[in-house]
């Protein structure tokens, strides 16, 4: 028997008709990404089905980001995590947080389990500006819109990289 003290859960997201997926790829990312093919060893069924049913006005932005972060390493890999797109190669490092509705941001972390750089911190060189820190070791990266993506798509994957050392 179900326990009734449970809050009912939210939706994650509604059906929504739009571009292909290829196609809002392409046109978020000024055709400057390399689009991982749906059904790559890279990509989960579950984040293609969680993003197609997406209502966000940024959706377009989300999977431009979304191909970057996969573009950066073969070992990439993706799932749902937090409601929401994760990324993990050995541990989980990227989750997007897509509870605003006027800018996509994502959320650099060090996995779930608590590691020495929780007190000690991460460094990682961030020229670009790129980096909100949240705690020593997790941080946030925003856009605001195509261009923004664009624009910083080669420091995001700088960093990408970097911190994928980390963990």
């Amino acid at each position: 028997m179900k326990n009734t003290d449970e809050k009912p859960r939210k939706p994650r997201a509604n059906a929504k008709n739009g571009p292909s997926a290829g196609a809002a790829r392409r046109e978020a990312a000024g055709g400057a990404v390399a689009v991982v093919a749906p059904g790559s060893s890279q990509t989960s069924p579950a984040v293609i089905a969680f993003l197609r049913e997406l209502d966000h006005p940024l959706k377009q932005e989300i999977e431009a980001l979304r191909q970057i972060i996969l573009g950066v390493s073969p070992e990439i890999r993706e799932e749902i995590k937090w409601n929401a797109p994760s990324f993990r190669t050995t541990e989980h490092f990227a989750t997007f947080n897509l509870r605003t509705k006027d800018r996509v941001r994502i959320i650099l972390h060090t996995g779930a389990k608590v590691k020495g750089t929780a007190t000690k911190g991460v460094e990682i060189a961030d020229p670009a500006g790129l980096l909100e820190w949240l705690a020593k070791d997790r941080c946030l990266v925003t856009f605001s819109d195509s261009k923004d993506v664009r624009e910083r798509q080669a420091a995001l994957e700088a960093i990408l990289r970097a911190w994928i050392q980390l963990v």
